[in-house]
């Protein structure tokens, strides 16, 4: 199974997160109808389009919207949709909600307050294989496809990706999407792959990876990368799905489980949740005044903590003028001392000098008694 190399933050219990395509056009302009029909129809209290704050944003086409609504026993949900910028494959979106409580699947499902709930309505793509999110999506026929398509869901940390064999091929009562069967929470976050009964062995070879099997007639809930810490294949994989129009009671209970545990956040989910916490802008009048009075206490506080720092900084000026100047006091007041005496001199440098005067003085010898009595005696005889 894979493992994340770095731990993630996990999905706060409160928050309900999807990612989807709108392949189709004017995604915008189907957004803004939908939410101002339910305002109208005081099925969501009320909504906001963000204005465009930054350059880049108008000109890539980035949209954001806000919405505000009621869940059962009166909890406040908000949600804020991001549309990204428009590409040749439609238009990605990203849809975070968070309730005051944590969150419940039987609530509607944030994903109909800014799409419309019509199946005719291109918006319910995934983003990670392009598949519908309600649908039966059938596995295609070649096999590097298969393996292909699968690698792509087993990735996806957004979706729950199940992967159901058909033992046989069904009639119309077995091609009821799984999604019509789930919590309304569910509903837009579950994408159902149909294996037909000749490819089995095509789908375990490709799931291998992931450490999962789908039994033959059964089906399998994929763990996603990265995989929640409590997940067990074994918890998570059904033996029969009887496909018949019965309700496949162990496979709901099943996704159901799963969805249930606690999962890593997607990185991408990272910001988008700090948005939608921080940024929030569809504020109440109740709401609006609550911020200014943490604005004002803030700025109370910033220039409290100025004006300490302003006060520190002038006495510790004070005290240093104070002490450079008890420093200067005693300098300037002490008596002149004699001046300074030269040293005396070595004796041993006067003793030296004292042999320098004789130095290159050689005394001549004394000549000897008799050549001084020979000398004139010679020079007279000549």
């Amino acid at each position: 199974m894979p493992t994340s190399a770095t731990a993630r933050p996990t999905t706060p219990p409160t928050v309900w997160a999807a990612r989807g395509r709108h392949v189709g056009s004017a995604a915008q302009d189907s957004v803004r109808h939908t939410l101002e029909g339910l305002k109208d129809h005081r099925v969501i209290d009320d909504f906001l389009e963000l204005p465009t704050e930054q350059p880049d944003e108008a000109a890539t086409g980035v949209r954001v919207f806000e919405a505000r609504w009621q869940a059962p026993g009166a909890v406040t949900v908000r949600a804020r949709l991001i549309l990204a910028a428009a590409s040749a494959g439609g238009r990605e979106w990203t849809l975070l909600a968070e309730a005051e409580e944590a969150w419940d699947d039987a609530w509607p499902s944030p994903a109909t307050m800014f799409w419309p709930d019509d199946p005719e309505v291109t918006w319910d793509r995934d983003a990670a294989t392009g598949l519908r999110l309600r649908g039966i999506n059938t596995l295609p026929d070649d096999d590097k496809a298969v393996r292909r398509l699968l690698k792509d869901a087993g990735r996806s940390p957004w979706g729950v990706h199940v992967v159901v064999h058909e033992a046989m091929t069904p009639d119309h009562r077995g091609r009821v999407p799984l999604a019509d069967r789930l919590p309304p929470g569910l509903r837009h976050r579950v994408v159902e792959h149909r294996a037909a009964p000749q490819q089995l062995r095509v789908v375990n070879w490709a799931l291998e990876d992931f450490g999962v099997q789908v039994p033959r007639g059964g089906a399998v809930v994929l763990p996603g990368t990265p995989a929640p810490s409590a997940y067990a294949s074994g918890d998570f994989s059904v033996r029969s799905v009887f496909l018949d129009g019965s309700e496949p009671t162990e496979l709901i209970a099943a996704v159901t489980s799963f969805a249930a545990l606690p999962r890593p956040l997607p990185e991408d989910a990272q910001e988008a949740l700090a948005a939608l916490r921080e940024d929030w802008r569809l504020l109440t009048l109740a709401e609006e005044l609550d911020r200014e009075r943490k604005l004002v206490a803030m700025y109370a506080e910033a220039l409290e903590a100025m004006t300490q720092s302003r006060d520190l900084y002038r006495e510790a000026a004070e005290r240093a003028a104070e002490a450079l100047a008890a420093y200067r006091e005693p300098a300037g007041s002490a008596p002149a001392g004699p001046p300074p005496q030269a040293s005396p001199a070595s004796p041993l440098r006067g003793l030296t000098r004292t042999l320098e005067r004789f130095r290159g003085v050689i005394r001549a010898p004394r000549p000897s008694p008799g050549e001084d009595a020979s000398r004139p005696a010679a020079e007279g005889g000549d």
